[in-house]
């Protein structure tokens, strides 16, 4: 997780994040890096180990906080660096962070996937933004969109030995969503998902897909996405075995979701950890699942 020293509404993506409400002050920034505190906190607290990066104020880049759309971190010890659209998002991309990283967690990176100078070409592919990975099937699900290039979901498939499914998929105004981890998440025995937002052509593919493996699959409707609801995800807590999960969302996706679908993924997961980061979302359109770059370890 990145710890943000500039944090901000970002006009360079609001353009096709149409979850981001404007606003500007310093007690937003400090608000925002009170609340990546906190979750820090909790995630802690509930058994996952968490590796903390400062960001630096110079040059300002107010997403930081997202880092798992720069870096993808594998369990065979490759690191994969991602193509932005937003050029202030490229300024993400430290190496430096990374090595700490790995020297901290004692997970050597054995190989970097450069994925960023597509960006020359206009083609991007916004790490595990545009990629919800099924660890357990090998299935790599991808909304199309103007960060998500489908050509490139294929080659990262290809590298990986994961099955690419590609769908169109689209807000109730008709916008594609920006990032697929808006509207799915994945666990090991659970999925969320806005099925109803998927392209009918598509929809019945995409949820045979997940279906694949034994999982819950619960819908998610259009005001629970807007309440990030389909922006979670599932950890690994101290200890082995299922019943040490953590499923990470924020306070407002749990709110939103109804009694009965709370209940299922309760069942599905170890723990189910709400996190409150208000400002986060309203500046940042973006919740929880984008704080976490999860580190695989060997």
């Amino acid at each position: 997780m990145i710890r943000p020293a500039a944090f901000q509404y970002n006009p360079q993506t609001a353009g096709s994040n149409r979850m981001q409400q404007p606003g500007t002050g310093d007690d937003a920034a400090r608000q925002a890096v009170a609340e990546f505190d906190h979750c820090v906190a909790l995630l802690r607290g509930a058994g996952v180990r968490v590796q903390v990066a400062q960001d630096t104020l110079d040059p300002p880049k107010p997403d930081a906080v997202f880092p798992n759309n720069w870096f993808s971190w594998h369990a065979d010890g490759t690191v994969v660096l991602y193509p932005m659209q937003a050029e202030n998002r490229r300024l993400e991309r430290r190496l430096e962070l990374l090595d700490g990283v790995a020297t901290a967690l004692g997970c050597p990176i054995r190989r970097v996937l450069d994925l960023s100078p597509h960006e020359r070409e206009g083609r991007y592919l916004e790490g595990t933004g545009s990629l919800v990975l099924d660890h357990v099937g090998r299935q790599a699900f991808a909304c199309r969109s103007p960060r998500t290039d489908a050509g490139l979901v294929g080659r990262w498939a290809q590298e990986f030995g994961y099955t690419p499914v590609l769908f169109d998929a689209a807000d109730a105004g008709g916008t594609s969503w920006y990032h697929t981890n808006v509207m799915l998440s994945i666990g090991a025995r659970v999925a969320l998902v806005a099925a109803d937002s998927i392209a009918a052509a598509d929809r019945g593919r995409v949820l045979e897909h997940l279906a694949a493996v034994p999982r819950d699959i619960i819908g998610i409707d259009t005001a629970a996405v807007g309440a990030f609801a389909g922006n979670a995800l599932e950890l690994c807590a101290a200890g082995t075995g299922p019943g040490n999960t953590v499923y990470a969302l924020s306070a407002a996706a749990w709110a939103a979701l109804p009694r009965g679908a709370r209940q299922r993924l309760e069942a599905a997961t170890g723990r189910v950890l709400p996190l409150p980061v208000p400002t986060i979302e309203r500046l940042g359109g973006g919740s929880v699942r984008c704080m976490l770059a999860e580190v695989f370890a060997a």
